[in-house]
């Protein structure tokens, strides 16, 4: 269905919350294999499109099966990553080069293990991180958490 709207699934997640159990559906763009602007994310009206031919396909579902497909009620929500979205592969890496990031690593490297700075890319495994006038190179295999800064 995302796939329909030139969008693809980020993640989606089943989860006990205090409202209830959450089907929380992510959706994105594509990665062109080129750095995308935060004007390219994706938007509200993408999100509510998918909401509603989601909710009317499980609805569909819940009807043939003659109760819940998922074995219980929930309540369906769909977003995007947003702003300051994680960063997991490769690719993320040299699609949101430009962009300010921070990221934790499993061991300190140089004595630090928290990183914030410019996205620069990834060369030979290590992610380039811009910090002033300093460059971080960060090994990919020790990233424990990177996500996208807010930029204004």
């Amino acid at each position: 269905m995302a796939r329909g709207y030139g969008l693809e699934i980020f993640d989606v997640q089943l989860r006990r919350e205090a409202i209830g159990t959450v089907l929380r559906v992510v959706i994105d763009r594509p990665d062109r294999g080129v750095p995308e602007t935060p004007e390219e994310a994706v938007g509200i009206d993408e999100c509510q499109r998918v909401s509603r031919d989601l909710s009317a396909l499980l609805d569909v579902e819940d009807e043939d099966l003659a109760e819940p497909a998922l074995g219980q009620t929930y309540t369906l929500e769909v977003s995007s990553p947003g702003l300051d979205r994680p960063l997991r592969h490769e690719a993320d890496y040299r699609r949101f080069a430009g962009r300010l990031a921070k990221l934790v690593t499993m061991e300190p490297i140089g004595g630090q293990s928290a990183f914030a700075g410019r996205l620069t890319g990834l060369e030979n495994g290590h992610v380039l991180l811009e910090e002033g006038r300093r460059t971080h190179r960060i090994p990919l295999a020790q990233v424990k958490r990177a996500r996208l800064d807010v930029e204004f």
